[in-house]
This record gives C-alpha cells, structure tokens and sequence, in this order.
C-alpha cells in the first residue's frame, strides 16, 4: 500500500512538473500576443483619424474661400446721380474723339516741325468785357496758324491782342485746331473742344 502511494504521489509531481512550463511557455505566448494585438487596435483608429481628416480639410476649404472672396454686398454702391454723370462724361468723351479730325501724315510732320515753345510768365493784362463778348469766347473759335516769336517769347495774335504762353502745348493739340479763349477763375485759358475739360494758360501781353 505504501509503494502504490509513493507511485501515486511521484505521478502527481511529474503531471505538476511537466504543466508549469507549458503553463508559463503559454504566458510567454500570450505576453508577446498583446503588444500585436494592440498593435492592429491602434491602426484602425489612426485610419479612422486619417480618412476624417481629409473631410475636415475639405469642409473647412469652402469657408477660407468664402472669407477670402469679397461680398458684393458689402462694397459700397455710388449713388445714381454720380453714375449717370460719369456715363455722360464717357459719352461726351467718345463723341468728341469720333468727331477729332483724322491727322494727315503732312500735319504731324509739320506740327513736329515748329520749335519748342518759349513761355513767359503769366500777365496781368485784361480785355474789356465788350471787347471780349464780341470776339471771345466759346462762340468765337479760331485757329493759331503759326506761334511767332516776340521779345524772346512765343506769342500769336487774335482779336487785336498779343498772347502769350503761360503754360507749354498740350499734347495731341494741333495748332490747326478750332480752339477758343475764356476767362475763368481770374485768368485766360485756350480752349479745344474736341479735348473737353483740357485747358492751358496764356496771358494777354500789353
């Protein structure tokens, strides 16, 4: 009975032996499982966080371009009245410019031909208003022909006066052209009607 116990107990520990290494290779297995298994969790997640992200981007995008983009509705609108004046003035503008007279090659080379202008200083001579209602003014247009030179300085005559230039030629006049004189603002001024608002200075020389 003793030797059967003996056989008994000796069976016991060899099963006992044998099942703790396999129980602890089965840990080790286990152990070195997880970090994988971890491993696999977390990558979903990331891919889930990355194809988000792509969506919040492009969500977002349409806001920055709306930002970026000025609203109509904010910039100011000019009033009727100063739309209307500004298209009248580019109506008068492009009448003027169809009605310019077409320059011959000849006018240009002669217009380029005659010297540079000799200014002198604004005068303080005066026409009598008489005088300047009958041979002045928008109704009374005429043509330069040729500047002469007088004292030193360019002058032409018209009406019975002597003018002098108190600011240089303005460019694409010709002295050809219809041109008038009037007086504004405290002084004389020339005239084309085909340049609207352009003027420059002269002076009556006495």
């Amino acid at each position: 009975m003793k030797r059967i116990g003996i056989i008994g107990m000796t069976a016991l520990f060899l099963l006992v032996g044998m099942s703790a290494p396999a129980n602890a290779r089965q840990e080790k297995q286990d152990e070195k499982a997880k970090p994988a298994k971890q491993e696999q969790q977390a990558k979903p997640e990331n891919k889930h966080q990355q194809s988000n992200a792509p969506q919040h981007q492009q969500a977002n995008a349409p806001k920055q371009e709306q930002q970026a983009k000025p609203s109509k509705q904010g910039q100011p609108q000019q009033p009727r009245s100063q739309q209307n004046q500004q298209q009248q003035q580019r109506q008068q503008q492009q009448t003027a410019s169809s009605q310019r007279p077409q320059r011959s090659q000849q006018d240009q080379d002669r217009q380029r031909a005659y010297p540079a202008l000799r200014l002198s200083a604004r005068g303080s001579g005066r026409i009598p208003d008489d005088r300047f209602r009958s041979n002045f003014g928008r109704e009374h247009s005429f043509r330069i022909g040729e500047p002469v030179m007088v004292g030193g300085y360019s002058r032409f005559r018209y009406g019975g006066y002597w003018f002098g230039f108190a600011e240089p030629w303005p460019v694409g006049w010709y002295y050809t052209d219809d041109v008038y004189i009037d007086y504004v603002d405290g002084g004389y001024y020339m005239y084309d009607p085909y340049y609207p608002g352009a003027r420059f200075a002269i002076s009556v020389v006495i």
